[in-house]
């Protein structure tokens, strides 16, 4: 099982002769709940992972298998995070798990709800940028949301989705949300204490190169995002 949006109930989970395991991208008891791989990112957090585990009428609180590690780079996103991490290793583990359940040694580690939290979906709702905040905290809502659901921010009124981000080096003044430059590599934006490079945008169009975005919708040096 794996990405499963309704509670089984345990009597199914208990059908078969050796019980159910599920694929949960997140250490738990870190990060229940549906959008697991978005929020260590929002979050700051160095590091994540998977686990297999024993499911039961509860959200993500069966009984662990097995865990595996990974780094969160400086530069990653949900889309690295889960197409080049989780999502291979998440298929080694699941054959681990079996050969485990098959050997008749695969633990029922139970997960200590002391340590235990829970984020709900993380919808639009949750990553408008507030370009007054730190370097930091602008940088990992872009990276979190990439792809989906799309940080985002207002140009003219209208909403402005950004992704492939990148940290600059703090100071170059700047009010929050101003457009510092505009170059190919794409448009420099102030944060509270720092700048952000946004390299693609999507207004109502498609993505698109954030410096064609400027030079169609007119967007210039010095005007103010959000």
């Amino acid at each position: 099982m794996a990405y499963v949006t309704k509670i089984v109930p345990e009597e199914f989970l208990n059908a078969p002769t050796h019980g159910t395991i599920q694929y949960h991208p997140s250490l738990l008891p870190l990060h229940r709940g549906p959008s697991s791989i978005n929020w260590p990112i929002i979050q700051g957090s160095a590091k994540t992972g998977l686990t297999i585990f024993w499911p039961d009428n509860g959200l993500d609180t069966g009984p662990v298998l097995l865990q595996k590690e990974v780094e969160i780079g400086a530069e990653d996103t949900l889309g690295s995070i889960y197409f080049d991490k989780l999502f291979p290793m998440g298929v080694d583990a699941m054959l681990e798990g079996v050969d485990l359940v098959k050997a008749g040694e695969a633990p029922k580690i139970v997960q200590n709800d002391d340590e235990a939290t829970y984020e709900s979906w993380c919808r639009a709702d949750d990553v408008e940028v507030d370009w007054s905040q730190s370097l930091a905290t602008v940088h990992n809502l872009i990276r979190g949301a990439d792809p989906q659901p799309g940080a985002w921010t207002t140009h003219d009124g209208k909403r402005l989705q950004i992704f492939n981000c990148a940290r600059l080096d703090a100071g170059g003044g700047g009010a929050p949300g101003e457009v510092l430059s505009i170059g190919e590599d794409g448009i420099e934006v102030a944060a509270g204490d720092g700048r952000i490079l946004i390299r693609r945008l999507r207004g109502e169009g498609q993505k698109v190169a954030a410096a064609d975005y400027a030079a169609e919708s007119g967007l210039a040096t010095g005007a103010r995002l959000g």
